[in-house]
């Protein structure tokens, strides 16, 4: 690699970076909003949260890379265009397609890092991500106890705690249940604990008495050392959990079973897409640099920039983004509908490359530009 290319590529390699923290740092924070607010609201501890979004992570990363590689693209491109750094190396006889050989090896190093994103780090995440969520959401003290306040985990139930110690003790339980017509059942407890057996969620309360109102008013009173209270009827039975398209591997999803398909749900020829999306996609990094970067060129020096060849770029990238969108909502429903994932990074590649030839081309000069060098 010539000493031209590694300062490229360096140059290329620190924006990247700069953007891509960024980019994260925002769509992090986005997201992070709403899930402090689902997961602290539920009574999760901040190290839940930290977790979850640890795990969501890899998917960010995913969708910004190919952005941060574009923006670095472009804004290489425009400032060593404005100090007239690639306008001297053009002057030394290197071509378009030769000042943009640190963009090719850019844009792989990106595509490199989104193939390990698509293919490895974004679905583990996701399935480790799928089976937190699945424990949270049958964790009963997260989901339905707080303390020093009356909650209705179901219609008839009334739970009140006054304190939930560090070891999961509910301390001085009280719980009235009146589910059954015309009858109350009141239960109070110095301590309870939760259970989770094959049978279902058990409450276990310890030295508490229960109240039984009959339909004529009549009331008995029964203490006891220890009860059981059956909490099957206030929580469903947990479903066996299946795994999503995402979560599948991708040589899972280049060789779909029956048994695969009915475990997702999903057809052979959206799997097939899925999985070849996953190998496609990673390119859209590599058509993003080219375009930002080749549009650029397009332009020649000015005082005044290069908005008008940004604006072509921007254009440019929406339209072959247009194109990846499209082809996801046809591919995924017609069979051999994998071929069209590939048709997004393709035609990206394509203009690219089509903008650096047309660099290359020997521009006409305005007949008044001519005159007034003759004139002058």
């Amino acid at each position: 690699m010539s000493r031209f290319d590694r300062y490229l590529l360096s140059q290329l390699l620190a924006l990247f970076g700069f953007f891509s923290l960024v980019l994260v740092a925002v769509y992090w924070v986005n997201r992070a909003v709403g899930l402090f607010d689902q997961l602290i609201g539920d009574g999760q501890s901040a190290v839940v949260f930290l977790q979850f979004s640890l795990l969501t992570l890899p998917n960010v990363i995913r969708l910004v890379l190919p952005i941060s590689a574009f923006i670095g693209a472009v804004y290489v491109a425009n400032r060593l265009m404005s100090e007239s750094e690639l306008v001297v190396m053009q002057a030394t006889g290197f071509s378009a397609f030769r000042l943009a050989r640190p963009v090719w090896y850019f844009g792989l190093i990106v595509t490199g890092m989104m193939l390990v994103l698509m293919h490895v780090l974004v679905p583990e995440s996701r399935s480790a991500l799928a089976e937190r969520s699945e424990a949270i959401s049958q964790n009963v003290s997260a989901r339905f106890l707080k303390d020093g306040q009356f909650i209705h985990p179901s219609d008839g139930i009334t739970l009140y705690i006054r304190e939930i110690a560090p070891t999961g003790e509910l301390l001085d339980l009280f719980l009235a249940d009146d589910r059954v017509v015309e009858q109350r059942a009141l239960y109070t407890a110095k301590k309870a604990f939760f259970a989770r057996t094959d049978a279902g969620p058990k409450l276990l309360m310890v030295d508490g008495m229960v109240q039984l109102l009959g339909p004529k008013g009549q009331l008995s009173v029964t203490r006891f050392a220890d009860f059981t209270y059956d909490l099957a009827g206030l929580m469903a039975a947990p479903a066996l959990r299946t795994r999503s398209m995402a979560e599948l591997s991708t040589p899972e999803l280049l060789a779909p079973t029956p048994a695969l398909m009915a475990e997702v749900q999903q057809t052979e020829a959206s799997m097939l897409f899925e999985g070849h999306d996953r190998i496609a996609q990673p390119f859209m990094a590599l058509s993003a640099a080219l375009i930002g970067f080749s549009s650029l060129l397009l332009g020649a020096f000015s005082r005044f920039g290069l908005w008008r060849q940004v604006g072509v770029a921007v254009l440019l990238l929406l339209l072959v983004q247009a194109i990846a969108t499209v082809s996801t909502s046809v591919g995924e429903d017609v069979p051999r509908g994998w071929m069209l994932a590939y048709v997004a990074p393709v035609v990206g590649i394509a203009i690219g490359v089509f903008e650096l030839w047309l660099t290359q081309r020997p521009r006409r000069v305005p007949k008044l530009a001519v005159l007034d060098t003759v004139a002058t």
